[in-house]
């Protein structure tokens, strides 16, 4: 985690007005520590969720493990303890195992497949350079429709955004959650 506080402090209940539980309403009880921080902005929380609504969605062409691989590299390269913290559970959910979710952090070359290896390198072109590679886009297209393709870059694109957030506004870990030890510090 990049600040112990957050710079932007998680709206409780008791502090929402109509606005905010309007934003919040199809969440539910247990409303995230992200939310309750986007919420202090409802109407740019509202357009945020559609658009993240997307990505996380079937509409989303690529299946949930890749999407998920994508994830967990963009919010690992982003330093962002948050991001890979939440989706840590969400990848194990969709098929990833602990041991991939490690391999994620060392990178394309850590015994991936080459249909997951290529996901990892178009992820960290695009950290670095926004751009992938026509080396990589031609290995991509290998292994991924050109929907897919597409989606490694509004995947990338909505999860670098999101990991900016986090770590600026210094959004924390919700009750029960751990830290991966290699982002502490950050």
């Amino acid at each position: 985690m990049r600040l112990s506080q957050p710079r932007i402090a998680p709206l409780s209940d008791a502090e929402m007005g109509p606005e905010q539980k309007e934003a919040l309403k199809d969440f539910g009880a247990d409303i995230l520590n992200i939310f309750r921080t986007l919420v202090r902005a409802p109407k740019a929380l509202t357009r945020f969720n559609a658009w993240g609504g997307y990505v996380l969605s079937r509409r989303n062409d690529l299946p949930a493990r890749q999407r998920e691989i994508v994830i967990l590299r963009v919010g690992y390269m982003c330093k962002s303890g948050y991001e890979f913290t939440q989706h840590t559970r969400i990848g194990l959910q969709s098929g990833l195992t602990a041991a991939e979710i490690e391999a994620i952090k060392r990178g394309a070359d850590a015994g991936w497949s080459p249909a997951d290896a290529v996901l990892i390198r178009a992820a960290d072109e695009l950290h670095t350079d926004q751009f992938i590679s026509d080396s990589t886009w031609n290995m991509l297209k290998q292994h991924y429709s050109e929907k897919q393709c597409m989606d490694v870059v509004f995947t990338v694109g909505q999860y670098t955004q999101v990991s900016m957030m986090l770590n600026t506004f210094g959004v924390q870990l919700d009750a029960g959650q751990v830290l991966d030890p290699e982002l502490k510090g950050f």
